[in-house]
């Protein structure tokens, strides 16, 4: 049945909502922790948009895409448990999977996403860039899923 790729994706989904209720509940607001020789920075951020905050006067329109998109990831992820073979493809739709379900989750409920993780570079663009376990959950899992379909459109 794909009970590992079932487990995979409440994995992400689960953890990534695990630290997002801590760092809501955290004194974060004003100051970020550092860690691993400050390459590691936790902070609290709010996520009205979608990356970059962009589209976070639309909250509406960035939830309801964002609902649509994971519908049809899952119809995906659905479709490929019936199939033999590639578990590659479910892999990385287990992992994009999980991460839609919490971001998505978070524009529904929250109103917003709550990001907490960036990196301490000497790049400020990237360095104020954050990020959360879901997002590199999409990312990571869209680039598995495109390497499990062999690049093939």
């Amino acid at each position: 049945m794909g009970y590992g790729y079932i487990l995979l994706v409440a994995l992400v989904a689960g953890s990534d909502q695990w630290i997002k209720k801590r760092i809501e509940e955290s004194n974060m607001e004003q100051r970020e922790r550092m860690y691993l020789g400050n390459r590691i920075l936790i902070r609290k951020h709010h996520n009205r948009g979608v990356v970059l905050n962009v589209g976070s006067g639309k909250r509406p329109l960035v939830a309801a895409l964002s609902l649509a998109l994971t519908v049809v990831v899952f119809a995906g992820f659905l479709v490929s448990l019936g199939q033999r073979g590639n578990g590659l493809l479910r892999t990385g739709l287990s992992l994009l999977l999980g991460g839609a379900f919490s971001n998505t989750y978070d524009r529904l409920q929250r109103k917003y996403v709550v990001d907490y993780l960036s990196f301490g570079v000497k790049w400020q663009g990237l360095r104020r860039v954050v990020f959360n376990l879901a997002d590199f959950g999409i990312i990571l899992g869209a680039l598995i899923a495109v390497l499990g379909t062999g690049g093939e459109g």
